[in-house]
This record gives C-alpha cells, sequence and structure tokens, in this order.
C-alpha cells in the first residue's frame, strides 16, 4: 500500500465538498466519510492535465484482480448520484475510497467482515483525464493535418 495517492484538483474539490455536505446532512456511513477524508489527506492533488493516464480517478473504469480469490472484475468509479450504472461502484464505498488514486500495478486493501481484502490494478481502462488530452491532441493533430492540406492545395494551384 502506498503513503501517497494521486488525485486531480477538480476531483479533491468534489470529493471535499461530498464529505461535507454528507456530514452536515448527517448522511450515511460516517466511518466511510471519515476514510475517505483521511484518503484525501494523503493525496498529492494534481492538475488534470498532469494526473498519469495509470491513476484510477473519478470516473476511471479499472480492471481490477482480487489476490486472494484470482478473480478479475471491472468496475467504474463514480459519485454516489451515478451508481446503478453498469460496473458502478461508489466512492463512499469501501473499495471505492480503496482504490482511488493508486495506479496500474499498486495493490490496495480494504477492510471487509471477513477479514482484508486485497487487490490490484491490472489497468485502467478509461481515465476522463486521459481521454481529454488524447481529444485534445487529435484536435491539434487535425487542425496541423488541415494547415498542411491547405498549403498543398496553394502551391498546386488547386483552389481550397
Amino acid at each position: 500500500m502506498r503513503d501517497r495517492i494521486y488525485i486531480t484538483e477538480a476531483d479533491f474539490e468534489r470529493l471535499s465538498h461530498l464529505v461535507e455536505g454528507r456530514r452536515s446532512g448527517r448522511g450515511p456511513d460516517p466511518e466511510n466519510l471519515d476514510t475517505l477524508e483521511r484518503e484525501l489527506d494523503r493525496a498529492d492533488v494534481v492538475e488534470a492535465e498532469a494526473i498519469p493516464s495509470d491513476v484510477v480517478t473519478m470516473n476511471s473504469e479499472v480492471r481490477l484482480k482480487d489476490l486472494d480469490s484470482g478473480d478479475i472484475k471491472v468496475y467504474r468509479l463514480v459519485f454516489p448520484s451515478q451508481v446503478g450504472k453498469a460496473n458502478s461502484i461508489s466512492i463512499l464505498a469501501p473499495i471505492g475510497i480503496a482504490m482511488l488514486g493508486y495506479r496500474v500495478g499498486d495493490i490496495f486493501e480494504w477492510r471487509v467482515p471477513k477479514g482484508i481484502r486485497r487487490l490490484k490494478v491490472l489497468d485502467v481502462l478509461y481515465q476522463p483525464e486521459a481521454a481529454e488530452v488524447r481529444g485534445k491532441q487529435g484536435l491539434a493533430a487535425g487542425r496541423r493535418r488541415r494547415k498542411a492540406s491547405a498549403r498543398t492545395l496553394q502551391g498546386s494551384g488547386v483552389p481550397s
């Protein structure tokens, strides 16, 4: 288990507000809120553009291996309002809190009634921050190709 985890500034803000809101409303699972708050306290908070693409962030889809049973499952880490979608796991669930901020190859643990479960992050199948960066890179590459095509057309005497 790592001493530090990585969280984007936006996730940190939203999760901090979630904890505050649940506490003021006397929401369920005060123990889970305490655990999430401890995770936020130990996090390295970085800009979205700086987060490595192999880090589990909010709305990431990850493939995890249970090191005790050998089972491999895919989960999407979501806010409580998004629970119910396929493979979604709430950030307020113990496993959701546990996986936040870990990287591919990391092993994390969380307590369950029968003891401790150990999971390994096998892959981050989707991370919104990485998808956004790829989208911006794709747009920039498309603009460069269009400019190059326009220069080629202008040099050939063909109207563009």
